[in-house]
Formats: structure tokens, sequence, C-alpha cells
């Protein structure tokens, strides 16, 4: 899972870095309002926290222009203002939830948890597809009972497919989604992981979900 921070505060900004990190998140971060923009702009996450106090700009024209590109990445804004038109401006923008600063970084995780999950999983934390069966707050993976050791890029490549299932997804979404823009174009790792991947869940009695498009790329599903 994917995060961008959008925080001047660099302390606030590093603090948040670490926690979510810990918790097996990939973190990117922009200081600034033109910063944050461009990472919008090219990128695609699962959750972006919004202070909507920038340099360079209003935050909440961030968030306009995430709705204006028709893009569903999740918003949690997080902002020392905690007016009552603040929340609600930054909530009929189309933000998913507010949350005012000071705040204990075990509720932000909680909230970012409970976006990505009506995002991506409808609300839930478990995910069922065939046999393969996903906990998301505990981040195990079982097929018919087995638990599927899986490393980190691996569980997030496994997620990735399950919350895009039946989608055909590109290399470059793939890359893009688990390494951002450092990958440079080399898919082999890429295709190294989904090898990897692959195995592990057909040594532990999964179907062979993960399909190769030729020349496209991969489509999780059951057909």
């Amino acid at each position: 899972m994917k995060i961008l921070i959008i925080e001047d505060e660099k302390a606030l900004s590093e603090s948040i870095v670490d926690y979510l990190s810990a918790q097996e998140y990939t973190c990117e971060t922009a200081a600034d309002y033109r910063n944050a923009l461009e990472k919008i702009e090219y990128n695609t996450y699962d959750c972006i926290l919004l202070d909507i106090t920038l340099p360079g700009g209003d935050g909440l024209k961030i968030l306009e222009q995430i709705k204006e590109d028709n893009k569903t990445d999740g918003v949690l804004i997080i902002s020392a203002k905690n007016s009552l038109d603040d929340k609600i401006t930054g909530l009929n923008l189309g933000a998913d939830d507010y949350l005012s600063k000071p705040f204990h970084l075990s509720e932000l995780n909680a909230r970012i948890a409970a976006i990505i999950r009506r995002k991506n999983f409808d609300g839930n934390s478990i995910i069922k597809f065939g046999n393969l069966c996903v906990d998301t707050q505990r981040k195990s993976v079982t097929v018919e009972n087995n638990t599927v050791e899986l490393t980190k890029k691996e569980y997030e490549l496994l997620l990735y497919f399950v919350s895009n299932k039946k989608r055909l997804i590109s290399k470059d979404a793939i890359a893009e989604h688990l390494w951002g823009n450092e990958m440079g174009g080399n898919f082999d790792f890429i295709y190294t992981h989904i090898k990897n991947l692959r195995k592990k869940l057909i040594d532990a009695g999964d179907a062979d979900y993960i399909k190769s498009v030729y020349g496209m790329g991969y489509k999780f599903t059951d057909q």
C-alpha cells in the first residue's frame, strides 16, 4: 500500500514516515504545493495525507485537482485548523476523512486503514478470492487454512492484484505502484516477484490466478 504525505513540517513528516513504514506502508512525501501537485499528477496512491496549509498554495486546491482528474486515491486531511467550516469544506470537496493536529500516530494509522478498506475492499479487512484469504489487519495470507509466507513486496503485489481483480494491469502500473519512479523502466524485478508470488501460492494449494497477457501486462482472475 502506497501513501503520499503532503506535509511541510519536516519533523512531523519524518515521524509519520517512520511510523507508517514500520506498518509496512510505502511512503512518499511532498513538502510544498507545487511538489504535491506533481506527485499526484504522475502517481496513484492508496491514501494521501493532505495538510491544507502549505507553502506555495492552498491544500484544498490540491483536493479539488484530485477530484477534477477523477482520481480515486483516498484522501485524509491532516491540519492544525480545527474549524467546522474547514472540515465541511474538505469533506464536501471529496476528502474521505479529517484529522486535526495534534494526533496520535496510532489513530492516524487506524484512519488510513479504514479509508483503504472502504476504497479497495468494500470496508472489509478479510478479502477472499477463491480459496485465497488475505487478512489486511494481520497482514497474513492463507490458502485453505495453509499460511503463505510472503515478503513485504510480494504481499503488496498480491494486495494490488486483489484490489484490481479481473482488470488488466500494465507492467508500468505495477512498477509505479510498488516502486515509484525508481525502477527506470526495468521490469526484471516485477518478473521475479510475480514468479515467486505465483509459486508460493500454487505450492500452498491455490489456483493460478495471476494470468499473463502477452505484450500488455497481467490479470488476477479465476477465468
